[in-house]
């Protein structure tokens, strides 16, 4: 496929991975998943706005009982982490002897995971673990160990499949990185 470009706000992109090399990652993932969680009916615990295209391809392919759930979190403004975690939506269900997943779109600096790691840990799961589409372990400013990653990136800055620029983007099939 030959690559598209896209205008968001100020900034053009360029398709950087496609819907079907997306999906085929995701897949992966989900068997993983179900290996490691036969007979355990875990929790998914989708962080919002970005991880519900994730999420929902991601759940769509796990076939062992189950369970969701939605939480909001936020550290960005712009392109930039602003390292300040705040909760928006909180959590409703009691993760007391439950094992847990949480569902991220990227995890770049991990201010947001480390964040939300912590106060669940504070609620007793019986586990909790970390799958996310994107990761870029070269920001990283946390000892995170993230279990099930779709695909590691560079430090660029993407948009597409529920990641967005200032709003924008997230209804995109494919992944685009910035280019200007």
């Amino acid at each position: 496929m030959n690559p598209r470009t896209i205008k968001l706000h100020d900034c053009e992109f360029n398709t950087y991975m496609y819907e079907e090399e997306i999906i085929a990652r995701i897949t992966m993932l989900a068997e993983q998943i179900d290996r490691d969680y036969a007979g355990k009916q875990p929790l998914f615990l989708a962080v919002l706005n970005g991880s519900f295209m994730f999420a929902s391809d991601l759940l769509k392919r796990v076939t062992i009982p189950c369970e969701i759930s939605f939480i909001r979190l936020s550290s960005y403004q712009d392109m930039q982490s602003t390292g300040h975690v705040k909760e928006v939506l909180g959590l409703k269900e009691d993760v007391a002897h439950r094992h847990v997943i949480v569902l991220e779109d990227i995890v770049d600096t991990g201010h947001t995971v480390n964040n939300l790691l912590q106060q669940l840990k504070e609620r007793k799961p019986a586990s909790v673990e970390t799958a996310t589409l994107l990761m870029k372990p070269d920001c990283l400013q946390h000892p995170l160990e993230v279990k099930y990653v779709a695909q590691t990136i560079p430090n660029d800055f993407v948009v597409g499949y529920g990641l967005d620029y200032n709003g924008l983007g997230r209804n995109l099939r494919d992944i685009y990185k910035i280019v200007s």
